[in-house]
């Protein structure tokens, strides 16, 4: 059963007092409002009450780019570029302004963070603003979009070449010294210490039962 990423603590939190309160009002807010599963790579379509246009709400459609934050503080990063001009929108998952979370099209993508959209061509962050749903396939896992991006030219908002980065959606075509320069900031090592790893699967099983606990009610 999916779990999603805001109800698993920060490491080093793994019990507080204050993540199961929090746990208690996210359910509630998803007895009353449906989250759909998503992740970055899904186009979603999100509309949120907005007391200034004529029909009291908005509607903005985009490609997930972050996820981030946990508990309440839960938060998810949408991209369009419309008119020429990227546009981005963090919404508060659990806010209560959001009315509606639609998933148009259901597809991961290689990595799982595409803030480089930013420094990449416009193409690939221009999605129809009416666009409609795309009919998933029927196959259990979520089909992973293998496609690599081409950048503008630089600069770049991140040095998205250096290793500890760790892109592979990029369609990297800097000149060959470059690469290998960027490949000195490269910490081989780090793949071999343990106590960077974060196990949770006792906690997801801790807190699948509580959520079943609590639905069941």
């Amino acid at each position: 059963r999916f779990l999603s990423p805001e109800f698993i603590p920060p490491r080093g939190r793994t019990d507080p007092l204050k993540y199961y309160i929090e746990r208690k009002d996210m359910i509630q807010r998803r007895k009353v409002f449906n989250i759909p599963e998503f992740y970055v790579g899904h186009v979603l379509a999100v509309t949120t009450a907005n007391p200034h246009t004529s029909n009291k709400s908005n509607r903005f459609v985009g490609i997930c780019i972050q996820r981030g934050g946990k508990g309440l503080g839960a938060t998810f990063v949408l991209r369009n570029v419309i008119e020429d001009q990227g546009v981005e929108i963090c919404y508060e998952l659990y806010s209560p302004r959001i009315q509606a979370i639609e998933v148009l099209k259901l597809e991961k993508r290689l990595d799982e963070n595409l803030m480089y959209l930013r420094d990449a061509l416009p193409e690939y962050s221009t999605f129809d603003v009416n666009m409609k749903p795309v009919p998933p396939m029927d196959q259990e896992e979520i089909p992973v979009n293998k496609l690599q991006v081409r950048m503008k030219p630089k600069p770049w908002s991140k040095r998205w070449e250096r290793p500890k980065y760790n892109i592979k959606g990029i369609k990297f075509e800097l000149p060959e010294h470059k690469m290998q320069a960027a490949q000195k900031w490269s910490q081989p090592w780090l793949e071999f210490d343990m106590l960077r790893e974060y196990d949770t699967s006792k906690i997801e099983e801790k807190i699948r039962k509580e959520l079943r606990e609590e639905l069941e009610k």
